[in-house]
């Protein structure tokens, strides 16, 4: 019988497609649901492993990994989408990124083939639930013990009807059996809501696999898989009855629970065939990933695929930013050192942090970079960029900045060491002790990670110099932003004064302050033995 009914169902969709072709009806367009970040983040959560690593929060966050991301997701469906994310928050290891690399290269070159599993994954587009959680965790419902006699109830309110023509009173048994008839469907009405919700996206998923059957017309495995999504998908329906006639079967889910009979028993043959489920889950969104990635590929003017190198070195020719309008590339090469960026105000030094950042995520996650070239660690990532006071947590921003630099502390002597991008490194406190705290922290980060900061605090720049090789952000002669060796040497802050219309009165003042701090303070480059070899052989001071 599931034979004979997913036969029917693939003829009357080959009839409708003739229809549609004969009548030139456009494609119905899917609505392509917005889906909530937990959402789009179940498959990741219930697939991660108890050694994987993940990027976390602050650093998804402070990397704009979300818009990046959405970017990518336009026009995806929400099995797609949670692989997007799978791969950019966790990365891949080396097998699983070169097998990418070899099949987005195949796409690439042959653009067709992005069409044609577009089209095919197509019914998962209308997809409006997740269903990664129930594809991997929970177990299955035991139907209650009455369901099996649920057509006595029904019964008793016929029989009841009937028995008015010879008693008023048969009218008591008949509102019994109809308050419970109600009490039941209202006690189950929004699980079995629910449920039908999440049973559409597994008959969407069943329906795709099918699609992509029919594609590997020389693929016994494929051909095989598809006519079992076919009888699956056909055991999960409803009655033929039901899905012609709505009325129908809203009248039989209230006199005879007929929804909730298919609401234990849909339960049953999900879980039965879980793994068969997963499976296609699994291997839609991976080539839904896939195929969005290609097309973002062949629509990305700048990007190259990225080399791998050591975890104390990389090197990025012309990286840009694909978020900003108009980026601009810009290089950098380390080799055995991390960097300290100096550079004006509004340069764009947090930018060239992120654009870095975003670059070392991609080349992890799917192989290639928005760069002229790239040969970057395959390292996790870890950003502190946007630490701010919380209201609600009672914590000043130093004590937040302190938190996150205990948690890159952590991580650099965890398991999972990586790449550091620090934009601002304690801004919370006063100047000597933000220089000092800063110091010491990112001193012994270095030791085990490979350590990118910006800061204007000078002064870093020789305390840290045995650690961090110094950078400077700015334009060239000819107006064009380079990042350069060395440290900067003019500051605009207090030129920014007049620019944003304070007046000289202030601008003078400011200048002032400035000579006799830069007096008070010594000159920057007069602390490189502080930290260094240097500073190592010498005793602390003891306490008077």
């Amino acid at each position: 019988m599931p034979d004979i009914a997913a036969s029917l169902i693939a003829t009357a969709k080959r009839a409708e497609h003739t229809v549609r072709l004969w009548l030139a009806l456009p494609p119905a367009n899917p609505l392509d649901y917005p889906f909530a970040d937990s959402d789009v983040a179940q498959l990741q959560r219930v697939s991660a492993g108890p050694d994987s690593f993940a990027l976390d929060d602050q650093t998804w966050n402070d990397l704009l990994l979300a818009p990046y991301l959405a970017t990518l997701s336009d026009e995806v469906s929400i099995a797609g989408r949670q692989e997007l994310y799978r791969r950019l928050r966790a990365g891949l290891d080396d097998e699983r990124r070169a097998a990418l690399g070899l099949r987005l290269r195949a796409l690439h070159e042959a653009p067709a083939r992005i069409d044609t599993l577009r089209e095919a994954l197509r019914p998962l587009r209308r997809a409006d639930t997740e269903i990664a959680a129930l594809l991997f965790e929970g177990e299955p419902l035991t139907a209650p013990r009455w369901l099996d006699w649920r057509w006595l109830l029904p019964l008793a309110l016929v029989v009841s009807v009937l028995a008015v023509i010879l008693s008023p009173l048969a009218w008591i048994p008949a509102a019994a059996a109809l308050y419970v008839l109600m009490a039941l469907q209202m006690r189950y009405h929004e699980r079995v809501d629910a449920w039908k919700r999440s049973l559409n996206t597994v008959q969407l998923l069943l329906a795709a696999t099918q699609q992509l059957g029919a594609q590997a017309a020389e693929d016994d495995d494929g051909l095989e898989t598809a006519a079992h999504a076919g009888r699956l998908n056909a055991s999960l329906s409803r009655s033929f009855v039901t899905r012609m006639s709505p009325d129908a079967g809203s009248y039989g889910d209230w006199f005879a629970l007929a929804n909730v009979k298919h609401y234990f028993k849909t339960n049953a043959i999900v879980f039965r065939e879980r793994a068969f489920l997963r499976a296609c889950w699994l291997r839609c969104a991976e080539l839904e990933a896939d195929a969005a990635l290609a097309r973002a590929l062949l629509a990305a003017p700048h990007w190259c695929w990225a080399e791998t190198v050591r975890a104390d070195a990389l090197a990025i020719e012309d990286g840009i930013h694909p978020l900003l309008a108009a980026p601009l590339g810009l290089s950098l090469g380390l080799n055995g050192q991390g960097a300290f960026i100096s550079g004006p105000n509004g340069v764009g030094k947090s930018t060239f942090l992120r654009m870095l950042g975003l670059n070392l995520v991609l080349a992890r996650a799917f192989g290639f970079c928005h760069a002229r070239s790239a040969r970057l660690p395959m390292l996790p990532v870890y950003a502190s960029m946007q630490n701010e006071d919380s209201l609600f947590d009672g914590n000043s921003l130093y004590v937040s900045e302190l938190a996150r630099a205990r948690a890159l502390l952590a991580a650099g002597a965890g398991p999972h060491p990586g790449v550091c991008l620090i934009d601002e490194i304690f801004r919370g406190t006063n100047h000597v002790e933000s220089v000092a705290a800063a110091a010491a922290v990112l001193d012994t980060l270095a030791e085990t990670s490979l350590v990118l900061v910006s800061s204007h605090n000078l002064e870093l720049a020789s305390l840290l110099e045995h650690r961090l090789a110094p950078f400077c952000l700015g334009r060239d002669a000819g107006g064009r932003l380079v990042l350069a060796p060395g440290v900067l040497d003019r500051t605009n802050g207090i030129a920014l004064l007049g620019a944003q219309g304070f007046g000289a009165e202030i601008e003078n003042k400011a200048q002032r302050v400035a000579a006799w701090l830069t007096g008070y303070l010594g000159k920057p480059e007069a602390g490189a033995h502080v930290l260094g070899e240097q500073g190592r052989a010498v005793a602390p001071l003891r306490a008077l």
